[in-house]
């Protein structure tokens, strides 16, 4: 073990392969998994009996803090469940959450829990963005929702105005402004002693639909993915096994990430009820504009693990490099830090080691996993203190990954497991698709072995299949590696860039920059055209090539566009990822100007 690292509680990595006739790769671990509960409701009945006063669930509210203990979340959601079974809901028909992260939204999805109601929550930009309502629309479509759920009636007015909402009740919490007919949240609180509870929450079991949970649509319409309590039950199990640390002191988080996600809604939310944890709702987010309120959070109330996304680390390692109040808060009692979405760069966690090393004197644990909505999450995690950013780990127990090998030992990813999803509602089709002939789940990701002469070592995430793409040459581009290497050559010059060249002679460059970078005067029909911008990039993309292996290696053209992302279009997805093809596609004209050598908007390397 690292000198410098926390002494916590961890299980080693312990991988057994078996390698088949047909070049594929059979990963497990030879972990055993811990006991899995049957339902969340197991777990919230567990710490109200034992830890009745511990916070569960708090959120700001003024310039203090509303909080809820274990004890009085489960006496609120048993009313809240015989509310809805009043109401005839059951587990043919889901309630649709149109509000983000908030104590009464998690209420509300844990007594659906409780009662055997899926819940499906959206994320609240489709409903508050007026352009993204015919995702609101698409989402309403696909499951035929029996319930609606806001927190605010009125902020949320334009939205329930829309036809859809004719035959769909709906509940808020604030009813003021509301444009139609609403449920108040206190009424549903009010329970129903008529009503057989008991009955409806026996039948609810490992099988039971918890959520439905609409994919990113990065590729085609979001798919809904039905996840099972044994899903999520199973998951944390997994986890715990190769992390007995988080068994050995309540977890306690101080968190943002949207529950509409998989990551903070069920990986997050649901480690802490497992173990008798507390969540402190964080209301801020990683931008320019919801940072501080992130940053006030978490110095009210530190946790002791963090988990986010890699830009919400780099927002947070640039803040705490000018407030030593904040580092001292965020490292104070941290056992672990946990990074998921995308690779973390280098940088930001040698910055975090640094930081760690100076409020602690240890390094707290340091890790990634690799998983998707479809599994619940976590399919893969590290589960040791490795040093380096990038590497996801190897298989958690009750997980099997088929690995399909290429010349280069570039592997695609199938994997099977009790997290793993039944498939997609409504939708056989899609499901039938996502399956192999042998039941594992095509994911669409590559990975590679760390040390391919040490599977211990774990593996580390090589980008998305799906993605490459070959050049007139007929050689293969991988296209997700090839951007990381461009953002990392490109830091802090640009905000994301596509890799474009799919039947052409050489790899283009779609960048799209800083926002600052645009202004009236330096555009031209979609195009950037800024001498000293365009200097700065053509001079790193020249380095950056001359660490070419190749013409698939080798990126010999770009151009900068001066209209950002959309949402509308379908050209961003909720969770702030792009979608490359509908890009490509939308900006046909300027992908003929990036390969058109006249044209003065393009930067030739």
């Amino acid at each position: 073990m690292n000198v410098l690292a926390k002494e916590l509680t961890l299980v080693p990595h312990s991988v057994n392969i078996e390698r088949r006739g047909d070049g594929a790769l059979l990963a497990t671990t030879n972990v055993p998994l811990d006991p899995v509960v049957e339902h969340t409701g197991k777990w919230l009945e567990k710490w109200a009996k034992e830890t009745p006063n511990r916070v569960f669930l708090a959120e700001r509210s003024g310039s203090g803090w509303r909080a809820h203990g274990y004890r009085e979340v489960l006496e609120i959601v048993r009313a809240l469940a015989a509310g809805l079974l009043a109401r005839g809901l059951g587990p043919e028909r889901p309630i649709l959450i149109m509000s983000g992260n908030g104590v009464d939204h998690a209420l509300l999805s844990f007594a659906a829990q409780y009662a055997g109601i899926p819940t499906a929550p959206l994320a609240e930009q489709y409903s508050l963005i007026e352009e993204a309502h015919g995702r609101l629309a698409y989402a309403i479509a696909k499951i035929n929702p029996a319930l609606a759920f806001v927190d605010d009636a009125g902020k949320f007015a334009a939205a329930l105005s829309r036809p859809e909402f004719d035959d769909i009740p709906v509940v808020a919490v604030k009813t003021e402004g509301a444009p139609r007919a609403v449920i108040a949240f206190s009424d549903l609180m009010k329970g129903d002693p008529g009503v057989d509870l008991e009955a409806a929450h026996a039948k609810v079991g490992p099988d039971t639909l918890a959520k439905l949970l609409f994919t990113s649509g990065s590729t085609s319409n979001p798919k809904a993915v039905m996840t099972t309590q044994r899903m999520m039950c199973a998951n944390q199990s997994q986890m715990a096994s190769v992390l007995p640390f988080i068994k050995e002191r309540p977890p306690v988080i101080c968190d943002w990430l949207p529950w509409n996600h998989v990551f903070g809604g069920s990986h997050n939310v649901n480690m802490m009820l497992a173990h008798g944890g507390s969540l402190y709702i964080d209301h801020g987010k990683p931008t320019a504009r919801d940072i501080s309120t992130s940053i006030e959070n978490i110095k009210m109330h530190p946790g002791n693990l963090a988990f986010n996304v890699p830009v919400g680390f780099s927002m947070l390692v640039h803040a705490m490099e000018k407030d030593l109040a904040l580092r001292e808060a965020f490292f104070g009692d941290l056992d672990m830090l946990f990074y998921a979405g995308a690779s973390l760069p280098q940088d930001i966690w040698t910055r975090l080691e640094d930081m760690a090393m100076e409020v602690q004197g240890r390094l707290p644990l340091m890790i990634a996993s690799w998983g998707m909505t479809e599994t619940a999450p976590a399919t893969i995690m590290l589960h040791e203190q490795i040093g380096r950013s990038g590497v996801v780990g190897v298989p958690l127990p009750g997980t099997e990954l088929k690995l399909m090998p290429d010349e280069e030992m570039r592997c695609e990813l199938r994997v099977k497991g009790i997290n793993v999803m039944p498939g997609y509602f409504g939708d056989p089709e899609k499901t039938a698709e996502s399956f192999d002939e042998e039941g594992f789940l095509i994911t669409g990701d590559a990975l590679r072995f760390v040390d391919p002469d040490d599977y211990d070592r774990g593996l580390y995430f090589d980008g998305r299949v799906s993605e490459d793409f070959k050049l007139m040459t007929g050689t293969w581009v991988q296209a997700g590696r090839l951007r990381l290497d461009a953002l990392d050559a490109l830091k802090g010059q640009v905000r994301d860039v596509v890799i474009c060249g799919h039947d052409r002679g050489e790899i283009g460059l779609f960048i799209f920059p800083l926002p600052d970078a645009v202004h009236d005067g330096n555009t031209s029909e979609g195009a950037v055209i800024d001498a000293h911008l365009q200097a700065a990039i053509h001079w790193e993309l020249r380095l950056l090539a001359r660490k070419a292996t190749g013409s698939a290696r080798r990126i010999a053209r770009a151009i900068i566009l001066s209209e950002p992302p959309s949402l509308k279009d379908g050209e961003i997805t909720d969770k702030g990822s792009l979608n490359a093809r509908k890009i490509i596609t939308r900006r046909a004209t300027l992908l003929e100007r990036l390969y058109d050598n006249q044209d003065p908007a393009l930067i030739r390397v």
